[in-house]
């Protein structure tokens, strides 16, 4: 070798990441480890957040607006009747077929509160708090498909890869108990969403900011206990021996993922004993039982309700929960909007109102932001798919117009922004985006989405992608 090609060699082997990282890692190692087991640094919002934290109730399989908030008179007259094809035109349905007719709405409407919210007699307990929630009635979205649209609600991307909502926001706040996970998943209705776990994933962000599952029935996180006969000071000798392991590796390679990898075992083992209480309601006064319907040792939806103000009162900051089985196309009785859409409405209706009441007599609710809605909305038409004999009703996907809501953290009370033609089938004004909703929440805790990014890949990445506008007029 040349004395060039000597010198070029040198120079490049000190230059490579991996050799900088290496030689490196002692001085990263020691501020990694000044603080053993905690989780990176957050970002830290731009500004002055008006929500400190969030609890996301989805609605998975898409529930129909037109049986809750988005009361449509003439609908009702053109119920049974052949639909125009000039809704049809152009359009792509999952399994409308040929001309369907039109379905007037499944349910009967009031007005409610001061401000007048029209909702539906499915939803009788939310009629007392929707003076605390701004509705929005003209959400959209690019996706008619379950897992994609899902995915897009919670990763801004129909793809997988992407890092959850919960992901995002715990990357940029970090957490307010080093105890408990600051990301927390609670599913009910006895499936998992569509897209699985990657509506909670982290990712290409460090995995230290995934949701952790957490169950409201045995142990509340598998694997976390100790094996028989192993007492906790042995744990806690087993853990500090594979951490110092892990630290050399660390010192040896830079690897970020094996700091994570320290931080989760840290976590795991204080988890032993601040999940369970944390998890456990049984101590909840009868009062609280009664608010919420709830039912100690159950999988519910409205025990996962009051586990989410357990948990926001001990400083997740996150909570994200799924309730699955509004997918109602009317196949049979489960998806019905005469059969499952009536009973998924009584699961829910109890803990969610009660959840905002309890939040609100606690003080809580004015930082704590709840989102409720699904991945799309429904069909003002019948589909069509199973024969004129079908006793069960039901509507198709409809990713052009569904309705959100959202309360606290922020929010102004007691409005709604958007409106849907006289049958529910598009937006006549206040269009809201997936991305739109993602915007505004993130700025509602404080952040400009367009500046919530990571390096990945080349490029940097945030939740909104290249699009996204906050919602200025529902905020408070």
């Amino acid at each position: 070798m040349s004395l060039f090609k000597e010198a070029q060699h040198a120079y490049l082997n000190r230059v490579t990441r991996r050799h900088f990282l290496k030689s490196a890692g002692a001085g990263l190692g020691a501020i990694a480890f000044s603080a053993l087991g905690a989780a990176p640094a957050p970002v830290g919002p731009h500004f002055a957040p008006k929500a400190k934290r969030v609890i996301f109730l989805h609605m998975a399989g898409g529930p129909s607006s037109l049986e809750l908030f988005d009361y449509k008179p003439e609908l009702s007259r053109l119920d049974g009747q052949d639909c125009p094809e000039s809704l049809l035109e152009g359009k792509r349905f999952a399994f409308i077929r040929g001309i369907p007719k039109m379905l007037g709405p499944q349910a009967t409407f009031q007005q409610y509160g001061e401000s007048g919210a029209w909702v539906s007699n499915h939803m009788p307990h939310l009629t007392q708090v929707v003076d605390q929630i701004a509705f929005l009635k003209a959400m959209y979205t690019d996706e008619f498909n379950h897992a994609p649209a899902q995915l897009l609600v919670h990763s801004g991307s129909p793809r997988l890869g992407r890092p959850s909502m919960g992901s995002w926001v715990t990357y940029g706040l970090g957490s307010e108990n080093e105890n408990l996970p600051a990301f927390v998943v609670l599913l009910s209705g006895g499936v998992a969403p569509d897209a699985g776990a990657s509506v909670y994933g982290s990712g290409f962000l460090p995995t230290v900011y995934q949701g952790v599952q957490c169950r409201t029935k045995g142990d509340p996180v598998l694997f976390l206990g100790d094996p028989d006969g192993i007492p906790r000071h042995l744990r806690r000798r087993s853990i500090d021996a594979i951490n110092a392991i892990n630290e050399q590796q660390y010192e040896e390679v830079g690897d970020p993922e094996i700091l994570t990898r320290i931080s989760q075992y840290e976590m795991a083992f204080r988890m032993q004993t601040s999940v369970p209480e944390a998890m456990d309601i049984s101590h909840e006064p009868d009062y609280i039982h009664e608010l919420y319907g709830t039912e100690p040792g159950e999988t519910a939806f409205s025990n996962n309700c009051l586990l989410a103000r357990r948990l926001v009162e001990r400083g997740v900051r996150f909570v994200q929960l799924f309730h699955w089985g509004w997918d109602s196309h009317g196949a049979g009785e489960s998806e019905a909007l005469n059969g499952g859409f009536l009973k998924r409405c009584k699961e829910t209706d109890q803990g969610v109102a009660a959840l905002i009441k309890d939040l609100d007599q606690r003080g809580l609710l004015e930082e704590t932001l709840v989102i409720w809605g699904g991945e799309f909305g429904r069909t003002p038409m019948l589909e069509n798919r199973s024969g004129s004999d079908n006793p069960y009703v039901g509507r198709d996907h409809h990713s052009d117009v569904f309705t959100m809501w959202m309360a606290g953290g922020g929010i102004e009370g007691g409005i709604t922004h958007g409106e849907t033609d006289e049958i529910g089938y598009t937006a006549v004004g206040g269009r809201v985006h997936v991305h739109d909703l993602q915007a505004t929440i993130l700025h509602l805790l404080g952040f400009d989405h367009t500046r919530l990014t990571y390096p990945f890949q080349g490029r940097d990445f945030r939740l909104t992608d290249v699009h996204g506008h906050v919602v200025h007029q529902i905020l408070g």
